[in-house]
């Protein structure tokens, strides 16, 4: 792991030590955006330096984006979509009691998805066949305003915010606008973020989650540059 993993890893710590502390209020708000803005891309944020999500766009052509796998079988197209979507449902649903970002501008049509959900209950073969249509310029247009919005979200809160709980309410939400299938595979997500308070679902999907995928990612890419050179 580089360097700039390991400070991430090591602020993100520091961050769970603080975020909940009243008196470093201001400080974990800072803290929590800097680590989003870092498993965003820098357009979304307006952030100096690259990202790691800029490293994993960075020379990423359609045919990896669709087809290259990492040790789970999931595609690049597919984790981007995943997280993003658990973002977009966590932050506007649970934590904003608001609509989703991709219930406005016709999202799911532009990127041509096949599915509206997060895709946990999906196969491999259904994941290869939603990562052969999607449409790689519109979800990351998506995931842009997906950050965007979450951003304005937290910038929003009040030291009070970061230790509420979701009600029923907002939970049954969610399954009843199929943002997350009632299949076993799926549905665990909502009794464990049932479980959280915002504090916790800024740690988890909201910031490390993203980490999780873009390192699967750039190790299915990394593959597929590895093959690809062997090739010349």
């Amino acid at each position: 792991m580089d360097i700039g993993r390991s400070l991430w890893n090591a602020q993100q710590s520091h961050l769970r030590e603080i975020l909940l502390k009243p008196d470093r209020f201001d400080e974990a708000i800072k803290l929590c955006l800097d680590q989003h803005a870092m498993v965003h891309t820098s357009d979304m944020s307006g952030t100096n330096g690259m990202t790691f999500e800029d490293e994993l766009w960075k020379d990423l052509d359609e045919t990896t984006f669709r087809t290259a796998v990492g040790v789970k079988g999931r595609t690049i197209a597919y984790g981007i979509w995943h997280s993003t979507r658990i973002e977009d449902i966590t932050m506007n649903i649970l934590v904003a009691g608001n609509n989703q970002v991709i219930d406005s501008d016709n999202w799911t049509a532009k990127i041509n998805s096949s599915i509206y959900d997060t895709g946990n209950a999906m196969n491999a073969g259904e994941i290869q066949k939603f990562s052969s249509n999607i449409s790689m310029q519109e979800l990351r247009k998506y995931r842009i305003a997906v950050g965007r919005r979450t951003r304005e979200i937290i910038q929003g809160f009040k030291p009070t915010d970061l230790k509420k709980k979701f009600d029923d309410i907002r939970l049954e939400k969610i399954f009843d606008i199929g943002a997350v299938s009632k299949d076993a595979a799926a549905s665990w997500l909502v009794d464990f973020w049932g479980k959280k308070n915002v504090a916790g679902i800024l740690l988890m999907p909201v910031t490390r989650h993203h980490v999780v995928h873009i390192n699967e990612s750039l190790t299915a890419k990394s593959k597929t540059d590895s093959k690809q050179r062997h090739l010349y």
